[in-house]
């Protein structure tokens, strides 16, 4: 069983809602706790509206500043599909690492975290690519050439799971991606 453990999913506008929604209900069926994570920006919370019935979301847990217990502390790290990966990857000085991708790189070198990337969340990686080089994945079709770019092993299935890894190719896929990673915190 897998009560008690903690998911954190990332966060920002133009959000896929089923997705997300599926998550929410999901992994708490199974007695974990759902934290939604993002770059706040110096507020306190941050209302995203999601990219089908442009639904509100409101996120008041931030990425930034994560102590190593803090991240320690968390089972599993989610990119999710949609936009999010992509407004996420935002920086105002290209010549740094945005503040996600320096977060999705903490959560790399922590072994025992769950990485969870699903459909176009792999664009949260692409200024990181050493994060999937030479790893099996899946990603949406219309980003296979960037996974292979980034010297990733393409997998043409719905869910790839390569050790710590797991991926699916779209939000749609995202039953699938939850029921491997609740299995895999569960082993």
């Amino acid at each position: 069983m897998a009560g008690g453990k903690k998911i954190g999913i990332l966060m920002e506008g133009d959000y896929y809602e089923p997705e997300i929604w599926y998550y929410k209900q999901r992994f708490a069926e199974e007695g974990m706790s759902v934290h939604f994570l993002t770059r706040l920006w110096g507020c306190s919370s941050l209302t995203f509206k999601g990219h089908e019935y442009h639904i509100p979301f409101e996120c008041n847990e931030s990425f930034e500043n994560m102590s190593a217990e803090e991240l320690k502390s968390y089972s599993a790290i989610i990119v999710p599909a949609g936009m999010v990966a992509d407004r996420l990857r935002y920086t105002q000085d290209v010549n740094v690492l945005p503040p996600a991708v320096e977060f999705l790189k903490r959560v790399f070198a922590e072994k025992t975290i769950i990485k969870g990337i699903i459909c176009h969340g792999l664009w949260l990686a692409a200024s990181a690519p050493e994060l999937v080089r030479g790893r099996k994945l899946v990603v949406h079709n219309n980003l296979v050439g960037d996974a292979r770019n980034m010297g990733a092993v393409y997998c043409d299935q719905d869910v790839v799971v390569d050790g710590d890894l797991v991926t699916a190719r779209s939000g749609g896929h995202c039953n699938l991606f939850a029921r491997k990673i609740i299995d895999l915190i569960s082993a």
